[in-house]
């Protein structure tokens, strides 16, 4: 009992300048506080990827805040973190003549290039279908395909959910939340090294009996840095500069090699 009061104080002192924060928006926004509100911080808000970048751990830590006693029902939260969205054709094979060809494909409309939902318990136990539909937090809600023309189109989406999660894009953490005293919570969500530039929402919502009570939501900066982000806007802003140079450097290179074998049988 003594050391989780302990760590409960480590946790209040921590995050109260994110309270204090909290607050000053709330107050300017005239926004009259009610019931339970989520304050959250990230451990980092800019992820730089290098040439040596083999992935990062991004942990996601709060607390409620609440004007008055706890309302009946056992809370819950979920953090989902979310990378840039954009269409991707889904293709199915068939054996066609002794080899396998394209057959149907379904155009995705938006699909998240990552996405992990963490939860406090299994997700049944969090949320319902109708709350999940209104947010918009589980996988197979976060991909949108509205135009598909194919009669069983959810197994291409079913497909493309298992291939990234084998990849490590798209991650479901059940229990991995850690909550204590009903006021402080935490997780950790392990960032793959082949992440996508762009902002990354994070999410989290309080939920008591399955329903969500409230949200929070933040986003991180994942940018490409020194000679690779260089090399990355000169292939988009300049493509003509850059095939120039991938020339002149794969001659160059070439040459090279070529001097030094020479060398070496002389």
């Amino acid at each position: 009992m003594i050391r989780s009061s302990f760590t409960a104080a480590l946790w209040a002192l921590f995050l109260l300048p994110l309270t204090a924060a909290a607050q000053g928006v709330a107050d300017q926004a005239d926004v009259n506080f009610d019931g339970e509100q989520v304050v959250a911080g990230l451990s980092q808000n800019t992820i730089s990827i290098t040439a040596n970048f083999d992935g990062t751990e991004l942990l996601i830590f709060g607390a409620v805040k609440r004007a008055e006693l706890p309302p009946p029902g056992k809370l819950q939260v979920i953090v989902t973190v979310e990378g840039p969205s954009a269409a991707v054709t889904v293709r199915r094979k068939a054996r066609r003549f002794g080899i396998w060809v394209n057959a149907d494909s379904v155009e995705v409309d938006a699909a998240p290039s990552f996405y992990a939902v963490a939860t406090s318990a299994p997700w049944d136990t969090v949320i319902s279908d109708t709350e999940d539909l209104r947010w918009r937090i589980s996988i197979p809600r976060a991909i949108r395909s509205v135009g598909a023309t194919v009669s069983d189109s959810q197994s291409f989406t079913d497909a493309l959910i298992r291939i990234r999660s084998e990849s490590g894009l798209y991650q479901t953490l059940p229990n991995t939340v850690k909550i204590s005293e009903e006021t402080l919570f935490s997780t950790a969500v392990e960032l793959p090294s082949n992440l996508v530039e762009g902002n990354y929402r994070t999410r989290v919502f309080l939920t008591r009996d399955r329903e969500v009570v409230d949200a929070y939501e933040s986003e991180i900066e994942v940018q490409k840095a020194g000679l690779e982000r260089w090399l990355f806007r000169l292939s988009r802003e300049q493509p003509l500069a850059y095939g120039v140079l991938a020339i002149v450097l794969a001659i160059s290179l070439g040459w090279v090699a070529s001097a030094l074998f020479r060398y070496i049988r002389t």
